[in-house]
């Protein structure tokens, strides 16, 4: 990275400490992070499939949704949003999309009512990086006045990820190894103050951690102490969200893509799909009962080349029919998977296309993902 470039980014709370980890930093989304330590990007993938992985992810933006009540915080994000937050219990975390009125991905981000002390209109929100800005400016215009969108700028997050994640942040944080999916809590890591999310973008098991600036180091020397844990870079971050099926914002997504399209109609429960009542609303209804031109699928490439985001998708005759979205080998797959979108008449599991990489046609098949199966911590009804 040339001098000029790295004074021009910003840095988070635990850039000194990547450096002092040997990592290579390159500029995203603003920011000069870790894309890999001097293992390798297989290395840490595969570290963190069998033990458990520190990602920094302090780049990604933190803010607090206020209101009087939970009602009326909640009700002005499903205005805005198409999930249930009226229905959003204490501790439950929640993954959602902010829409255009065409019903376009402006970003996807994630939505925790907190527990313990937080007031009862407390929404906390995590969106990407690249976003935030945009996102807390089309927040507050959309917005009503009795809701305000706060920005926590001196906060950091990491997160822990892997099989061996519970076992780790339960030395420091006990009680947490009993979480389930998608839950947050208040907790003291040795004696700091953090919040927890069970969650991750892996596809693994694993943890949240938000707090402040000022503690990051500390917190995050203290996991790497532990014998599981190893730090681990945004290539690995890439690949092992891949082989989960995870979407990346302005590759996978963006505001030209549906959530029909995109296939994260998951994240419009039932309620919303009956009632609407959210930007794009009527396009959404349209294209659950009609269906969408376009569909995001998964492929799984024959041969050892991977495809790049860009590569062109064709039906078996040689016509064009879509576009890689997100590519590369996948190291637990063991071979080049990608996901892209294709016209809806060739989006079936099963379906054989071709994917030119280099101007060479490579056959491919439609697959079914997460190319992966995800390992989230789901507890069993008692």
């Amino acid at each position: 990275m040339a001098e000029s470039e790295r004074e021009s980014l910003r840095e988070t709370p635990l850039a000194a400490l990547h450096r002092e980890l040997g990592a290579r930093m390159v500029p995203f989304a603003g920011y000069a992070m870790p894309v890999q330590y001097p293992t390798g990007i297989i290395a840490e993938h595969n570290h963190v499939r069998t033990a458990a992985g520190l990602f920094d992810v302090s780049h990604m933006g933190q803010a607090v949704l206020r209101g009087p009540d939970h009602e009326t915080t909640a009700r002005a994000l499903e205005a805005v949003a198409p999930g249930d937050f009226i229905g959003l219990a204490p501790g439950r975390e929640r993954y959602t999309l902010l829409l255009t009125e065409d019903g376009g991905i402006i970003d996807d981000l994630m939505v925790t009512r907190p527990t313990g002390d937080a007031p009862d209109g407390m929404l906390l929100l995590v969106v990407n990086a690249a976003r935030k800005e945009i996102d807390y400016a089309d927040l507050r215009t959309r917005l009503p006045a009795s809701v305000r969108v706060e920005p926590m700028e001196d906060r950091a997050l990491l997160a822990l990820q892997g099989p061996e994640a519970a076992a780790v942040l339960a030395r420091h944080v006990p009680g947490v190894d009993g979480m389930g999916f998608m839950t947050a809590r208040p907790g003291s890591f040795d004696g700091i103050e953090v919040g927890v999310f069970r969650s991750g973008y892996t596809g693994e098991d694993g943890f949240e951690l938000a707090l402040a600036a000022a503690d990051a180091e500390t917190v995050a020397r203290a996991l790497l102490a532990e014998p599981e844990v190893k730090p681990i870079g945004l290539g690995a971050r890439d690949s092992l969200r891949l082989e989960a099926g995870l979407c990346l914002y302005g590759h996978d997504i963006d505001v030209m893509t549906t959530p029909v399209e995109a296939d994260l109609l998951f994240a419009i429960p039932r309620r919303r799909r009956e009632e609407g009542g959210y930007p794009g609303a009527y396009r959404i209804f349209r294209e659950i009962d009609e269906g969408p031109g376009k569909k995001r699928i998964g492929l799984r490439i024959d041969g050892k080349v991977p495809a790049r985001e860009g590569a062109p998708i064709k039906d078996a005759g040689g016509a064009h029919i879509g576009s890689v979205t997100s590519g590369g080998f996948g190291p637990t797959v063991g071979a080049p998977i990608a996901m892209g979108y294709v016209d809806a008449a060739h989006a079936a599991d099963g379906t054989p296309v071709l994917v030119e990489v280099r101007g060479k046609d490579y056959p491919a098949i439609v697959s079914p993902m997460p190319f992966v199966p995800h390992r989230y911590f789901r507890k069993s009804a008692a």
